[in-house]
């Protein structure tokens, strides 16, 4: 089936918002009175959702009996600081912005899927003057469930009105890769997160790039070969 659609992650994969997830994890665990987390590790669960976040900080400091109550307040205290700082802090990756306008161009629908709230990928995409290239956005704040439950590519692909088979999923993370295939959306992997390539390949993605600017080059190549 020809592609119609790419739907892209956003952290890592299109964006870096690291510096604005470490200050607002940091700011939460200090008012929860916890060891605030090293930004490594914090980086590393980059992509996961807030609860998953907070659970996998958290292991060993707290008594499980206290993590639901702990866990609702880090939530409150990560948004309402993010409220503040999130965008600001979050920038595109270098090509990022010129790859989605020129595959717009090029005719095919873009979507996000993210864990990230939508508000916030609307105000940096609008910032970066880029936000007409994408035509739908799934946030966390959209679903039941978050990655790596299929429900925001389920969505996304409903709101897109594409098939799955005409279309790929573009992400940095094993839960991008556990996402796609829950979901049954092919999956091209991007090596600018923590995830080390080789997990990455264990899913066997249609594709493992070193960035999203790399994208362009990858799918004029298959257009060419199915031409020839």
């Amino acid at each position: 089936m020809p592609l119609s659609a790419l739907i892209y992650d956003f952290d890592y994969t299109l964006a870096d918002s690291s510096a604005g997830i470490v200050e607002c994890v940091r700011h939460a665990f200090t008012c929860l009175r916890l060891p605030a987390p090293e930004a490594e590790a914090i980086c590393r669960t980059i992509g996961r959702s807030l609860p998953d976040t907070f659970r996998a900080l958290s292991d060993g400091a707290v008594p499980s009996a206290s993590v639901p109550e702990l866990e609702a307040e880090f939530l409150r205290l990560f948004i309402a600081r993010a409220d503040e700082i999130m965008v600001e802090r979050t920038v595109l990756l270098p090509g990022a912005r010129e790859t989605l306008e020129t595959l717009r161009l090029r005719g095919l629908r873009q979507a996000i899927v993210t864990t990230k709230f939508r508000r916030r990928i609307e105000a940096v995409l609008a910032r970066e003057g880029c936000r007409e290239t994408i035509d739908v956005i799934v946030g966390g704040d959209d679903v039941a469930e978050p990655k790596p439950a299929p429900e925001g590519l389920r969505l996304a692909l409903r709101l897109l009105a594409v098939d799955a088979a005409a279309c790929y999923y573009v992400g940095d993370s094993l839960v991008d890769a556990a996402a796609a295939s829950a979901a049954g959306v092919p999956f091209i992997a991007v090596a600018t997160g923590p995830t080390p390539a080789e997990d990455l390949l264990r899913w066997r993605p249609a594709l493992l790039l070193h960035h999203v600017r790399d994208l362009e080059r990858q799918l004029e190549t298959w257009r060419l070969s199915a031409e020839v």
